[in-house]
């Protein structure tokens, strides 16, 4: 029976629907392309990448005092038109493969964590309602794409910004810091046996079960007592066998050198076992002092940066394409904000949110275009703008996932992405 709320809701839902001219209940697919990709890596610049020392390099030379610009030479690529500074060779050889969106934009400039936030959730932090991040939501909406593997991984620091907001903990990541051991929580201590393990279980089983029977009408508790179950499954099987590098190639592990390269090779093997959603955090203790917040002297660093991003990401598409899994597994490259072509008084870049890249790589895209363009110092969108609404709604469309479709938050529907249209051109 329908009451009187969902006769109301549904109503205006419909007078919403037509008065944009879109079907009140019919085939939304029609609104937006969609892809056939199956899973997600986003890699993660934290800090802010400067979008004219990488993929939307100008010719225009910078000095690192007074004169902005570029701060490095200019190298040409695998898609005419669009070069990379010297430090990406590797990338440059295969940038068809790829898509440099280079006219993504937003209003947060001088804030760290509202940018971080915005680029994840594809909203302005709200005070009625905690939105999920792009992983929980693809989490949620596809689920994980095997048995016994949990939808979403961060490999990096767990955080509110990438968690499931309103969607509860059935959306939630797993999360580790170290690619060789795997999630600390899921890891049974050396000197526990089956057997106390077993009774140590039960148990937390008997008193879960008590706890849960008597708050039977609280939805909160009984997502977190399934989150608990979801994670005692995880214990064994496909999934911890994720973290056994060692068991890849010599040559294999080699092509993914260092820190950042053994995440893209752990997202790789975590894809290849099931997970749909995989956050790869680059450089996850700032281990050069700044990370990509290149203010002052980390400017001068920078060049390290980027040949480590470039020795990892060509080596994680070009394993992905080798495994038949690049077609369907899109690689996002994103970043809260770039920086500005002028320098600050210390020889650094400050901040800069109304014109900065993000990278698309697989897929089933179609690759080896750009979209954008900026002008001579890469600071303000010339032609074709990408909100961040947009990247999301790309993104999902790529996933196979509408990007109009509503979430619940309690009663109140709550579109994925907001008011994002998909970049259509990309889709076949």
């Amino acid at each position: 029976m329908t009451s009187r709320r969902d006769f109301l809701t549904r109503t205006a839902l419909a007078g919403g629907a037509l008065a944009l001219g879109g079907p009140a209940f019919g085939d939304e697919k029609a609104l937006s392309p969609r892809g056939k990709a199956d899973h997600c890596i986003m890699v993660w610049l934290g800090g802010g990448m400067s979008q004219i020392d990488t993929f939307d390099a100008k010719p225009t030379r910078g000095d690192g005092k007074k004169v902005a610009g570029c701060y490095y030479d200019l190298i040409d690529t695998a898609i005419p038109g669009a070069p990379l500074t010297e430090h990406l060779p590797r990338l440059a050889k295969i940038y068809d493969r790829c898509v440099p969106v280079r006219s993504v934009n937003h209003n947060v400039i001088d804030e760290h964590a509202a940018a971080v936030n915005r680029m994840h959730t594809g909203r302005p932090v709200s005070g009625s309602v905690v939105y999920p991040s792009l992983g929980s939501i693809v989490a949620h909406t596809r689920g994980a794409a095997a048995e016994g593997v949990p939808p979403y991984v961060l490999i990096g620091y767990p955080s509110p910004t990438r968690g499931p907001g309103f969607l509860g903990p059935r959306a939630g990541y797993v999360y580790l810091t170290d690619t060789t051991s795997g999630p600390a929580g899921l890891t049974r201590p050396a000197d526990l046996s089956d057997e106390r393990a077993a009774r140590r279980e039960a148990l937390l089983g008997s008193l879960r079960e008590e706890f849960v029977n008597a708050h039977r009408d609280e939805k909160i508790i009984r997502d977190y007592d399934d989150a608990i179950g979801q994670a005692f499954a995880l214990q064994g099987g496909e999934f911890m066998r994720s973290f056994d590098i060692a068991a890849e190639s010599d040559a294999v592990r080699a092509e993914f050198d260092g820190e950042f390269g053994q995440r893209c090779l752990l997202a790789r093997r975590l894809v290849q076992r099931g997970v749909r959603f995989v956050e790869v955090g680059f450089n996850l203790n700032f281990v050069n002092g700044a990370g990509w917040d290149t203010h002052n002297g980390a400017q001068k660093e920078q060049h390290g940066l980027i040949q480590r991003l470039d020795a990892g990401l060509v080596a994680l598409i070009l394993d992905l394409e080798r495994e038949h899994l690049l077609d369907h597994t899109l690689i996002v490259v994103a970043t809260e904000f770039g920086r500005p072509a002028q320098f600050d008084g210390g020889g650094g870049r400050g901040h800069h949110g109304k014109c900065f890249t993000c990278v698309l790589a697989g897929g089933g895209l179609r690759t080896g275009q750009a979209i954008g363009t900026t002008d001579d110092l890469a600071m303000t969108v010339v032609a074709d703008p990408v909100s961040v609404p947009d990247l999301f709604a790309t993104i999902l469309a790529t996933l196979n996932i509408d990007p109009a479709k509503n979430l619940m938050a309690d009663e109140r529907p709550v579109p994925v992405t907001d008011k994002g249209t998909a970049i259509a051109r990309l889709f076949a």
